[in-house]
Parts: structure tokens; C-alpha cells; sequence
């Protein structure tokens, strides 16, 4: 099948990869804009037009999807296109180019995460599985009708950085998969259940805040959902404190303010949450290097009793 995609950073990238590497024809591919990287903050191409490119398949970035973008893809006379990751909502005279429809590859078992972090905030929530779901798009954020699905298990040592690429090599496979069903005419489509749909807003910088009165479950799931973006933070000294995964959630007891370090050793910070303790094995304090919590705790003379602020 002749094939347009549309997608953007490193998932979406891996799904290209699968595809350039099939029996079907990329076409074309479609991409956001490059943006500003780095301390020269010079433009860089995201990562599926650097495959794009390595491949020799025509690539386009259009700015907006207005009649420009509308007749460049529809002279491109994709069978079916394919999107993962692209990063902007496809207005209904794109979704009408192909006569097979756009196919969208959704890194989550929808309708649970519809929207633009659906790994990270799956971690975060505490969830014990996520996965990828091949969707029909239609106009709405991710609630079309599913076509297939395939969980992946998330651990109580998953971080977003792993679930990913465990999500973008399922995802390239799946689709495949789909792709042939497709063109055998073989698919039935399944309407997501609205009863059941949640969402996953894009992150901000602040949705890496610690809040020391959670309980330790929630600021290791937290951290582990949201490493290595936006990261995970608290205060110390009224300097950003960032925290990094491994998180251990141990009994504590007392009565000491959510926040207070109870012990500094060998092994890192022990801080009192909501619940208990939580163990802290490597931090970087703000304008410092990352390095080992037991480390930065004998440098910066940490003593129990300092609180950690949110």
C-alpha cells in the first residue's frame, strides 16, 4: 500500500523505521517544524525527519494543515496514512484524503490516556499496565474506533524513558500487523467505551512538583513516570532540588513534618512523606552536577531534622 506518515519525535521514529522497512511504500512524510535546540539554540530536525531523510523519502513540514498541506498530501495519493506522535490534531479534510482512512498509533489501551503524555501519566497514576492501541482517527483527541491492542506491564521499576521504547517496538509491530488485516479487509472496528476514558494533558515543568504529604507510592511512581522529562523536584535551601529513580518507599514511624530528612548514610536520603519514608538514591541540586544522594547529603551537610520543601 502507498503510505503517508505523519509523526514526530523518537516513537514516532521507531514506527517509521518499521514502516521503510516493510513491503508497503512511504510516500511521504510529515513532520512539525525544527526547532531550537541546545545552548545556540540553532533549529534541529526532529527525529523522524532525520529518518526520513537517511531513507530518501520526501518530507514535509507544513505549519499549519490549510489548503497547502491538503493538496501537497493528497498529491502524494497515500492508500492510507499513518500517524504516531505527529503532535497537532488532524482536521477532518485530511482525515478524508486516503480512501483506507488515517490510522493512528496510540501509546496507550485507549480509552484510558487519550492525549499527549499517555506514558508518562500511566506511570505517575500508579497503573500496572499500559499499551498501544491502533485506532481509525476520526476528529476528537484519540476516539475513533480501536482496530487492535497490546499491553505492556508496567513494573514497580518501569520509568517513562523505558516504557516508551518498550511502547514504540510494540507499537511498530502492531501496526504492521493492522496494515496487512486492512488490506485483507479483515478488520473490525470496536468503538471506545466514553464511560471509561480518562486523559493525559501534555506536562508542564510544575507537574514534576514533590509534594511531601503523598504517600511514598505516589512520589515513586511520580518520579519514575516523570524521568527523565519534566523531571522530578522539590527544595532545599531555596535552590531546586531535582530527584532521579530509583525512589524506595519504606515504614517510618514519628510525627515529623512531611519532608524532614530522618537519616543521611550510605545508602541516601531518607525524608519523611505522607505515609512513611521514601529513600532518595541521587539528586542534583540546582546548578550542581547529578550525584549520589549519601554524596551530595556529605558535601552540603545535610543533618536530620533539614526539611525538604515542595
Amino acid at each position: 500500500m502507498r503510505i503517508v506518515f505523519m509523526g514526530t519525535p523518537d516513537l514516532a521514529a521507531t514506527v517509521l523505521e518499521a514502516l521503510l522497512t516493510s513491503r508497503h511504500e512511504v510516500v511521504g512524510v510529515c513532520c512539525q517544524p525544527d526547532k531550537p535546540r541546545g545552548r545556540d539554540r540553532e533549529p534541529a530536525p526532529p527525529p523522524v525527519k532525520e529518518r526520513a531523510i537517511c531513507a530518501s523519502t520526501p518530507v514535509y513540514q507544513p505549519r499549519s494543515l490549510r489548503q497547502k498541506a491538503h493538496a501537497q498530501l493528497t498529491a502524494m495519493a497515500p492508500d492510507v496514512m499513518v500517524v504516531a506522535a505527529y503532535g497537532r490534531i488532524l482536521p477532518q479534510h485530511i482525515l478524508d484524503i486516503p480512501p483506507l482512512g488515517c490510522l493512528n498509533v496510540h501509546a496507550s489501551l485507549l480509552p484510558k490516556y487519550r492525549g499527549a503524555a499517555p506514558i508518562q501519566w500511566a506511570i505517575a497514576n500508579g497503573e500496572a499496565q499500559s499499551g498501544v492501541t491502533i485506532m481509525q482517527m476520526d476528529a476528537g483527541l484519540d476516539t475513533g474506533n480501536m482496530l487492535a491492542a497490546e499491553a505492556v506491564p508496567i513494573t514497580n521499576e518501569t520509568t517513562a524513558d523505558q516504557l516508551h521504547d518498550d511502547l514504540a517496538r510494540v507499537g511498530a509491530g502492531l501496526l504492521l500487523k493492522t496494515l496487512d488485516e486492512l488490506e485483507a479487509g479483515r478488520l473490525v472496528p470496536a468503538p471506545q467505551d466514553e464511560s471509561q476514558a480518562t486523559m493525559a494533558p501534555i506536562l508542564s515543568r510544575i507537574d514534576g512538583r514533590i509534594d511531601w504529604t503523598w504517600s511514598g507510592r505516589t512520589i515513586d511512581c511520580r518520579v519514575r513516570g516523570f524521568h527523565p522529562w519534566p523531571g522530578s523536584h522539590a527544595s532545599l535551601r531555596g535552590r531546586q532540588l531535582k530527584l532521579f529513580p530509583p525512589i524506595r518507599v519504606l515504614p517510618a514511624s514519628g510525627h515529623e513534618p512531611p519532608g524532614t530528612i530522618l537519616v543521611t548514610d550510605n545508602d541516601g536520603l531518607t525524608v519523611r512523606c505522607g505515609d512513611g519514608a521514601v529513600l532518595i538514591s541521587e539528586v542534583q541540586l540546582q546548578g550542581k552536577k547529578r550525584m549520589p544522594a549519601h554524596q551530595f547529603a556529605t558535601g552540603a551537610r545535610l543533618q536530620p531534622g533539614e526539611i525538604l520543601g515542595s
